[in-house]
């Protein structure tokens, strides 16, 4: 028991530090190790599964909707950036820059890509020619650097992988549909297969992508009530198309800009992933996926060790044959040692099998979403495991949602509400969560909200849980109903 409690005081207690439970939960649990470089980590095995597996659900997703990947060189010229200046101006602050190669000074700077519009665009007005040639519709998986000034693992770093999505269209209403379709498989992406509810919507002016004409986004909440987001869709328009000179000769022979989009989610859903369902054990892993979904522990006195073995190998075999991620764990430990080690890791189910459940044709199934044991029958075991996985992934999902729910706030509706509602919080050692709040659409509202509270607009969600008529900052007319939280 000395041990068990030794094993856990070495994850921080959410209560007590968020960020550094955080920290202490993805490297106990060998997710990442720092480099030296500033801001850039190692993905782990463990670590880069999670995202090869998040990778996999929207590669899929991707390609039924027919996309199509490809590669994109790392190094983008400092021209590229000055065709569209309002992007330039956007990424100007994070963009590292090669200035020297092979001993000789460049004639031109090469900035390491924060994102890819720029050089696409360059091929897209070499590649377009005719609405023949249209729709284009290409994804990247790849790396990128944004030199963040404050880093956090796989939420924010100044390398990280994800994937962009780059498409052009003959019409405004064909690139607004793709902006729509790539911003629902993202939020089925992270709904399903993460368990995290979003809330859809439309980013404020003051918040959309450098360049854009308007950006859309999936917001969700963290355990410590703020805000990650999740994913972007960005319709762009004919703003890049100019910049790179994209034209199409269309039907009736006059000559047009193509309309563009892209699209873009990253390694941050790991993070998020992990500060949605982890607590104060370790992490807790969505079923769907985690690299390990199952992990057979045998127990018992050693002398009765083969007697386990005899149904447990069989049964180890048969899991993997139903295609469900088992591991044995073997080693010369306790079980009780074993048991925190995979708790830590997140793994969703525990097997253990001991000679007692030999006699009883038994094995003991154990959640780690809710810590609950059931006895299943060896016979039916397998069927018994991929119910119980299915099972989990629901109601962690259900836990996320309620979660959300009892920490977002309908009823402000001042921002001296609003300050007092933080207030309030944090003198109870508590969440103040997300707002529900109107705003009249100027810029200079939402940045008083920002500068007095440090709560951010999220998005103007689709569908919004109430209405609100009067403007969170200065009372007026609301044009929009917003979701205000402080932010990763």
């Amino acid at each position: 028991m000395k041990q068990e409690k030794a094993f856990v005081k070495e994850i921080t207690p959410q209560s007590k530090d968020f960020s550094r439970w955080y920290i202490d939960a993805i490297k106990k649990a060998d997710l990442m190790d720092y480099t030296s470089v500033r801001g850039c980590i190692v993905f782990k095995p463990d670590g880069y599964e999670l995202w090869e597996r998040i990778q996999a659900a929207m590669d899929q997703r991707f390609k039924d909707t027919g996309h199509r990947n490809a590669y994109f060189p790392m190094l983008i010229p400092e021209s590229f950036f000055q065709k569209e200046k309002e992007h330039v101006e956007g990424f100007n602050p994070e963009l590292p820059w090669v200035t020297e190669a092979g001993g000789e000074k460049l004639e031109e700077r090469l900035a390491l890509r924060p994102t890819s519009e720029t050089t696409i665009g360059q091929m897209y007005s070499q590649w377009i020619q005719s609405y023949r040639d249209l729709p284009v519709l290409i994804n990247q998986w790849a790396n990128v650097f944004r030199w963040e000034k404050r880093t956090m693992p796989f939420l924010r770093t100044s390398e990280f992988l994800w994937q962009e999505g780059h498409t052009a269209h003959a019409t405004e209403e064909e690139a607004r549909q793709e902006t729509m379709q790539m911003l629902e498989i993202y939020r089925e992406v992270v709904e399903q297969e993460l368990a995290i509810p979003v809330w859809k919507g439309k980013k404020t002016p003051r918040e959309r992508f450098a360049g854009a004409v308007d950006t859309y986004s999936i917001e969700a909440m963290m355990k410590d009530g703020k805000a990650v987001q999740a994913g972007t869709s960005h319709y762009l328009g004919e703003n890049f198309a100019k910049g790179f000179d994209i034209k199409f000769l269309d039907r009736d022979n006059q000559l047009k800009y193509v309309h563009t989009t892209s699209w873009g989610t990253s390694t941050r859903l790991i993070g998020s992933m992990i500060m949605v369902h982890g607590d104060d054990r370790g992490l807790v892993l969505p079923p769907r996926v985690a690299p390990t979904q199952v992990v057979m522990i045998p127990v018992g006195p050693a002398k009765l060790r083969e007697k386990v073995m005899e149904q447990f190998d069989p049964l180890f075999d048969a899991l993997k044959a139903a295609g469900i991620r088992v591991r044995a764990d073997l080693r010369e430990e306790t079980p009780g040692w074993k048991f925190n080690e995979w708790e830590m890791r997140g793994v969703p189910i525990r097997l253990e099998i001991g000679p007692r459940d030999v006699d009883k044709n038994q094995a003991i199934l154990a959640r780690r979403d809710t810590g609950e044991k059931v006895a299943v029958v060896l016979d039916g075991a397998v069927q018994s495991v991929k119910d119980l996985l299915d099972e989990i992934q629901q109601n962690m999902f259900q836990k996320a949602l309620a979660f959300r729910e009892q920490h977002s706030h309908l009823g402000i509706e001042t921002l001296e509400d609003l300050k007092e509602h933080i207030a309030n919080k944090e003198n109870e050692q508590g969440i103040p969560g997300w707002v529900l709040a109107g705003w009249c659409g100027e810029d200079s509202c939402e940045l008083k909200v920002k500068e007095e509270t440090k709560f951010t607009t999220r998005n103007i969600p689709f569908a919004p849980p109430a209405t609100k008529s009067t403007c969170l900052a200065c009372g007026g007319e609301a044009q929009d109903t917003v979701w205000f939280a402080r932010s990763y």
